[in-house]
């Protein structure tokens, strides 16, 4: 199957398996706890032999959505959780001790921006820098650095991370590479090509897709050497080290934190990412057409997406993610424009917290997700007032450019 195609791949992989009475989805496995026949077997699975005893570590369900997603991240494993949130919680507690150095790109989800600043809270030391720019990477390496993380399309502001540079610095220096692809999806690029050591997904956003299941996942590229990590528990220090990490966030991460994906949730999602390449390249071409529009309008002042020739990182991310660039844009209206007013006036795009769905979404990111973290930190992230975050979707490119058109229009000054 190596041979085939990202979508051939995904929408036959059930089928191939030679599922009960010929289903080409895998079932849904409600049940909670798993019997043997045989005790000695039970005991096996407890000790690492594949199989399974109680679903807060996994069922067939969500086994069968893991294949897929390393699948498509061209990766060795793949553990889910309930949320992406759950699943960044999984890494960082799993693999970070007191006393050790992360550092990250300073653009970053406003979620994950809280969850960092807890790390810090556990003794967890933590530099922010510029990660455009792998330089500052390098200059922010400390003897006690451990990891090293970022997004590959930054939410809200779409900053494009020096991807591969940092890749790299990380596989010189030794230190564990996790990218969060969730902006970009496996689809535009798998996270291996940046030579990440593990990748993150939210599959609440495009990887799923309706807007109607949350999940996340961490999957290992097999690219990272754990001997070279100092944390990894002596019981997980078995077999290929390549596979240690994620053996030790699996059980310290998922088994001990409880951030378990249902398996009706799973099979949702497994669903929904069958037509993954379908929507993203509609998303895109969405997002593109959109960005160029609000470019030229007179109450724009600025729209950040990596897809314009004035971004920054246009020519990288091009290169990239194979000229498409993501669902995410950045607005930035005049200041004499009332935000509110402007998205009142929208009559199809949803006013709503959310991202990688079939619907565009739109919000002032200053004054809702990003309200708690304060004006500095919005300052040092580049979030004005008059910002709006937009999720596109997959309208009509017209209905959507017409849409945003009327309301500014309309918006006083």
């Amino acid at each position: 199957m190596s041979d085939q195609g990202f979508t051939t791949r995904l929408v036959h992989a059930d089928h191939r398996a030679q599922l009960e009475h010929g289903a080409i989805h895998q079932p849904i496995h409600p049940s909670t706890e798993y019997a043997y026949s045989d005790a000695r077997e039970l005991a096996a699975v407890f000790q690492g032999k594949a199989g399974y005893t109680y679903a807060r570590q996994g069922t067939p369900t969500t086994a069968s959505l893991e294949a897929k997603i390393t699948d498509m991240e061209h990766a060795q494993a793949t553990v889910t959780f309930a949320t992406g949130m759950a699943a960044l919680n999984a890494t960082f507690f799993a693999l970070l001790r007191q006393g050790d150095h992360l550092i990250t790109s300073k653009y970053i989800f406003g979620n994950t921006n809280s969850l960092l600043m807890t790390l810090e809270n556990f003794g967890v030391e933590l530099s922010l820098v510029d990660a455009t720019d792998a330089a500052q990477v390098e200059a922010a390496i400390r003897p006690n650095t451990r990891m090293v993380f970022v997004e590959t399309i930054a939410n809200p502001g779409t900053q494009v991370a020096d991807l591969k540079a940092i890749g790299a610095l990380c596989r010189s220096r030794k230190l564990v590479y996790v990218v969060d692809a969730t902006l970009s999806s496996p689809y535009l690029a798998p996270g291996r090509d940046f030579g990440a050591s593990l990748v993150i997904n939210s599959l609440s956003k495009h990887i799923g897709g309706h807007g109607n299941a949350l999940g996340g996942a961490v999957t290992q590229t097999g690219l990272y050497d754990w001997t070279d990590f100092p944390h990894i528990y002596e019981q997980y220090r078995k077999g290929d080290p390549h596979t240690w990490g994620l053996l030790q966030i699996k059980k310290k991460g998922l088994r001990d934190m409880g951030g378990t994906l249902s398996s009706d949730v799973a099979h949702r999602i497994a669903a929904g990412a069958e037509t993954l390449a379908l929507r993203m390249d509609r998303i895109c071409a969405n997002a593109l057409a959109l960005a160029r529009f609000l470019e030229t309008h007179p109450k724009v002042s600025k729209v950040r997406y990596p897809g314009l020739a004035s971004h920054p990182q246009h020519a990288q991310a091009a290169q990239w993610f194979g000229g498409r660039f993501g669902g995410l844009l950045g607005v930035e209206l005049h200041e004499q424009v009332d935000v509110f007013e402007c998205l009142n006036r929208l009559r199809i795009v949803a006013l709503a917290t959310h991202l990688g769905d079939n619907r565009t979404l739109v919000l002032p990111a200053a004054h809702t997700i990003y309200y708690e973290m304060g004006p500095e930190r919005r300052a040092l992230m580049g979030i004005p007032d008059g910002f709006l975050r937009i999720s596109v979707g997959i309208e009509d490119e017209a209905d959507l450019i017409g849409d945003f058109a009327q309301a500014l229009d309309a918006a006083r000054v």
